[in-house]
């Protein structure tokens, strides 16, 4: 079984890359002037951000068709296993790389909201792709980042430093709402199989064996991490993936609530609910009368 290496430090992703460390908690690498990583499988510790301007086979993603060839982020979190791999000709790599530890946000204003970049969480295939004019903001802000690093730490260091990768990750926000738009053809259709999963996981019964579908499973069904199908579900619809499933949901309630053949008890199970009070409670939150309520109503 292949060995997994842990990083855990910036100064050990440093000495793997031959370069030396100007902060413990924090790295710029210009990659043309880096050793190339070893090739193996690496459990990151770190927050670690690759900008990739040359397809140079490291890192273990597909080459797919991209809308825009300037350059490719890859965003790793804590606990990410990255797998490295060689080409049969080995090309000098081209691009940067930031590396920080968590330590280094804890107390800070982009720690108290960190989660709220979940591109940390896509999975590689579903890197951001840069244009050229989106590639030179994105280095302006290493070259920052890499200033203070060049300077001695003051007591405007810690600050400066982080203010620079939250106002990094704010644009990569606002291109990776630029991706979901323009990529019409990596995303066509997803919302339409989206509805047609949906569709055939309770007409074929499945609720009453699985439950309610989760985001996560939609998801792995439509080839798609759970963070990047939820975004991109949101950008199009205006709600999360969860509240899109929990309209479907209330959608064939209705219907099934006019049946006067069945309880109302026997329609939560049909839909998945493995307690009809929480049925009840996210009916009556939805459409604002409780199934009973509701019932009444429309077959009076």
């Amino acid at each position: 079984m292949e060995e997994i290496v842990k990083i855990d430090s910036v100064d050990l992703y440093n000495k793997l890359r031959g370069v030396p460390t100007q902060h413990p908690l924090v790295s710029v690498i210009d990659l043309s002037k880096a050793q190339l990583m070893p090739a193996r499988s690496f459990n990151f510790g770190l927050y670690a951000i690759f900008l990739k301007l040359l397809d140079c086979g490291e890192l273990r993603y597909g080459r797919h068709h991209y809308d825009y060839q300037e350059g490719t982020l890859v965003f790793i979190g804590p606990g990410q296993v990255i797998g490295v791999k060689r080409k049969m000709e080995v090309v000098a790599p081209k691009g940067w790389v930031v590396v920080f530890h968590p330590e280094l946000i804890k107390g800070t204003a982009l720690g108290r909201h960190m989660q709220d970049y979940s591109f940390f969480s896509y999975d590689v295939n579903e890197a951001l792709h840069l244009s050229e004019e989106e590639r030179e903001i994105v280095l302006d802000c290493f070259r920052k980042i890499q200033y203070e690093l060049q300077h001695s730490v003051d007591h405007h260091s810690k600050t400066l430093i982080t203010s620079n990768i939250e106002l990094f990750l704010n644009y990569c926000n606002r291109f990776y709402d630029r991706q979901f738009i323009t990529r019409d053809n990596a995303h066509k259709g997803v919302l339409e199989r989206f509805e047609a999963l949906l569709l055939d996981y309770f007409s074929a019964g499945k609720p009453q064996q699985e439950g309610l579908p989760s985001v996560a499973w939609c998801a792995r069904q439509l080839n798609l991490s759970a963070n990047y199908f939820g975004d991109l579900v949101k950008k199009e619809t205006g709600v999360s993936a969860q509240e899109y499933i929990q309209g479907k949901v209330i959608d064939m309630a209705k219907e099934r609530v006019s049946d006067m053949e069945k309880s109302i008890s026997e329609v939560a199970y049909d839909l998945g609910f493995k307690y009809p009070q929480h049925f009840t409670r996210l009916f009556k939150q939805k459409v604002g009368l409780a199934p009973n309520e509701y019932r009444k109503l429309y077959t009076a």
